[in-house]
């Protein structure tokens, strides 16, 4: 975590004397905060930024697609979450980013929308990082695209739909997933990577 500096020491004393605590709350949190204006980064917080390693001036007004680790799981991502934000204007889930020196981590990814009808035109979200309870793993983009959807409860036939794929492709990534992480079931995966994901 960013120690703080004198000057945002000072900026904090003259928010205080001033009364503008959303402002100061909103900068100096203790976890990513972003506000997106169809997936583009329109104003976050330090946190956030240094959690990437950028600083809030390099990622203001850039898309969301830096943070991914490639242009494919960017588009694929897309939609995940819509319909929950459009019905019950929250969402979570556990997804790999990348850092601005390209190392993979893992992060806790919480949003809702200004706008529940188009819900990625105006959104706040937060992240955390949680790598310190779950280091990463070397997973090719497929791998991460099954066991996100093994977390949401998804059957093999499921995967294979909404992947586009055979459903012995589906079985052959789960079991590599399952040998990667020495489990003997699905249920012993999701344990050793937390419940990733799930929605409220």
């Amino acid at each position: 975590m960013e120690i703080p500096n004198q000057s945002q020491y000072s900026a904090a004393d003259d928010a205080f004397a001033r009364g503008e605590f959303a402002a100061l709350g909103f900068m100096e949190a203790p976890i990513g905060l972003v506000i997106t204006e169809n997936r583009v980064i329109r104003a976050c917080n330090r946190s956030f930024a240094a959690m990437f390693g950028y600083t809030v001036e390099e990622l203001r007004d850039q898309s969301f697609a830096m943070l991914y680790l490639s242009e494919q799981e960017f588009a694929q991502i897309r939609d995940k979450g819509v319909k929950e934000l459009r019905e019950k204007n929250r969402y979570w889930d556990e997804r790999i980013m990348a850092r601005k020196d390209g190392a993979q981590f893992w992060c806790r990814v919480r949003g809702r929308t200004f706008t529940p009808d188009s819900p990625l035109m105006r959104a706040v979200w937060s992240f955390a990082d949680i790598s310190d309870q779950r280091p990463v793993q070397p997973l090719t983009p497929r791998e991460r695209q099954v066991i996100m959807l093994l977390g949401e409860g998804d059957t093999s036939k499921e995967i294979a739909r909404k992947l586009d794929i055979s459903h012995r492709t589906v079985e052959l990534h789960r079991a590599s997933l399952l040998r990667k992480y020495n489990a003997a079931n699905v249920a012993q995966l999701l344990m050793a990577l937390g419940g990733l994901p799930s929605t409220p």
